[in-house]
Parts: C-alpha cells; structure tokens; sequence
C-alpha cells in the first residue's frame, strides 16, 4: 500500500492500491442529485479521476479549480472529482465556485471508490489527496497517492497522462 500521512501523521489507507497497467476497478458513487456514477457510465473516454478529502478546505478547493480550467482544454474526457462530501455540499460548492467542465461525486455512502482505489482513510472516514487516469480500454495509465494529503498533486504529469492516453 501507499504510505501516506495526513498533517504529518500517518493514516490506514483502506482497499487496494491500483497500479499502472491494471484494469480500473469499478466503483459506485453518487451524483449531485443521487444518481449513481460507475465507471462503466464513461465506458470509452478517457478519464481523469481526482480524489480529494473535502472540495470544503483550502488545497481541495484549488485541486478541483485547477482540473476544472485544465478539463476544458482536454477535449472528450470524463473528469471526476470524488470526495466523502455530501452531494448536497458538493452541488453548492460547484455553483459558488463557478465548476462547469468536471463532475463531483460523493463516495460518503459506502466508500465504494475509496476502497476499489486504496485511498479510504480509516481514521478520518476521508479520501487520500490522489490522482487515477484511466484510457477508453479501462486500463490504468497514470496514478499518483500524493504522499502527505494536505500537499498538492502534480498537476502537470496528471495532465501529460491524459494527452498520452488519448
């Protein structure tokens, strides 16, 4: 598994850590009006998959703009943002935060991403701060478990993947 620490302490990342090469694991999470959200709904895209701990604090906030501005130049690709954040919470956050290019879902339910994807943290019932590409044949081509979940992901590479993965 992938060692992360959380402000400085280590956390127990539940689930499996996902590797480049392997098929994407599928999950269920949920839209900003319930709706289920599986990785077979984008079956054929490319896809970015941003996982955040709250879109409420403060490196969140700016993850999910920067792929937000970064989504609108990428063409035909599924960005998600998954968080445990309510959708409710996360439907507000959108509209004040003017996100139009990605879609945020909600693993608060059952923690179905967090598990499939190994970034669950059990102590906080939070997601790890981390980044999954995954090409139109379902295969993994990029993932990073940013070390220290209150650090930011590296934007530049994520984003290289989803070119390369086109």
């Amino acid at each position: 598994m992938a060692n992360v620490t959380f402000k400085g302490n280590p956390v127990t990342l539940l689930g499996n850590e996902v590797k480049v090469g392997e098929t994407a694991p599928d999950f269920t999470v949920l839209a900003n009006d319930l709706s289920p959200v599986t990785l077979a709904d984008s079956k054929g895209k490319v896809r970015l998959i941003s996982v955040v701990p709250s879109v409420d604090t403060g490196v969140c906030d700016q993850q999910t703009r920067r792929f937000n501005e970064e989504a609108a130049g990428l063409g035909d690709v599924q960005v998600l943002t998954v968080s445990v954040d309510l959708p409710f919470a996360q439907k507000r956050w959108c509209a004040a935060a003017g996100i139009e290019n990605l879609q945020t879902v909600s693993d608060h339910r059952d923690l179905s991403f967090g598990k499939a994807y190994g970034v669950a943290i059990e102590e906080l019932r939070l997601l790890a701060r981390a980044v999954f590409v995954i090409d139109a044949n379902d295969k993994v081509s990029y993932v990073e478990y940013v070390s220290e979940a209150t650090n930011h992901p590296n934007y530049e590479a994520a984003i290289e993947a989803v070119k390369a993965a086109q």
